[in-house]
């Protein structure tokens, strides 16, 4: 593994450490004590750091693999996430912003992976690298929170602005890299409901057939009959019927 994947899985193991600055650096008054800010605010610059360092040097040694392309957008969402969370927590964001934000991340993740497994990419567009860096000034902003704090807010509105902006340029992106692939999932659905008919309409002509041949074999069971057995059985019936109750008495006691 590269040096640039350890800087990244550097950046992942910096998450819980962040998370339990925040929660647990607590005064009575149920506010940040200053040292946890300044420990909190280091450890998510370092991380911050890190983002940029990894793809510097992953580029400048040529050691861009498919281990660091994976990684690398989980360590910032992971990164993000924890911190954006334990601010709401916190009390110092507001929730419905924080859930606007998460939900582009993950809804752009998951454009992403369809685009992969259909075979194009989408590029990462400037406003998402400008609310990256906009992201990094609010948390580091709402951290400190002492004098920054309706600084902080101002970048976390503009984060979400940015959010909503790339959000439409990706829904885009991938809707332009999907059109041929829809095309070919709507022919084939086409020639699936086409063959679909044709096997239904087979289907009830070997049935009308399967009808057709019964029909004609009771027909011929019907012609082929011998009348003459079913007229001496008439006969003889007929003739019994007619014979008085005093004839068959004396034939049983005879």
């Amino acid at each position: 593994m590269s040096i640039p994947n350890y800087i990244t899985l550097l950046r992942i193991f910096l998450v819980p450490l962040l998370v339990a600055v925040l929660l647990t650096g607590r005064s009575e008054q149920d506010f940040l004590t200053l040292n946890a800010r300044i420990i909190a605010l280091a450890i998510f610059a370092v991380a911050a750091f890190t983002d940029v360092l990894d793809g510097y040097l992953a580029r400048l040694r040529n050691e861009v693999t498919r281990l660091g392309k994976l990684l690398d957008p989980v360590a910032d969402k992971l990164l993000i996430s924890a911190a954006f969370v334990s601010l709401v927590q916190l009390g110092l964001a507001p929730a419905w912003i924080v859930v606007i934000i998460l939900g582009r991340e993950f809804a752009v993740s998951g454009l992403r992976l369809i685009a992969a497994t259909e075979g194009f990419q989408i590029e990462v567009s400037s406003f998402g690298k400008y609310k990256m860096f906009a992201q990094v000034f609010a948390v580091g902003f709402l951290i400190l929170s002492t004098h920054t704090y309706v600084l902080g807010l101002a970048f976390l509105y503009l984060v979400m602005a940015l959010s909503i902006v790339s959000m439409i340029g990706y829904i885009g992106k991938f809707w332009r890299g999907m059109q041929p692939e829809l095309r070919k999932v709507l022919r084939r659905r086409r020639t699936f409901r086409e063959m679909k008919e044709q096997m239904v309409s087979t289907a009830r002509a070997f049935k009308l057939l399967r009808q057709e041949k019964r029909r004609r074999r009771i027909s011929r069971r019907v012609t082929q009959k011998k009348p003459g057995k079913q007229l001496r059985f008439r006969f003889k019936r007929s003739k019994e019927s007619t014979e008085s109750p005093s004839k068959k008495v004396r034939k049983a006691d005879a």
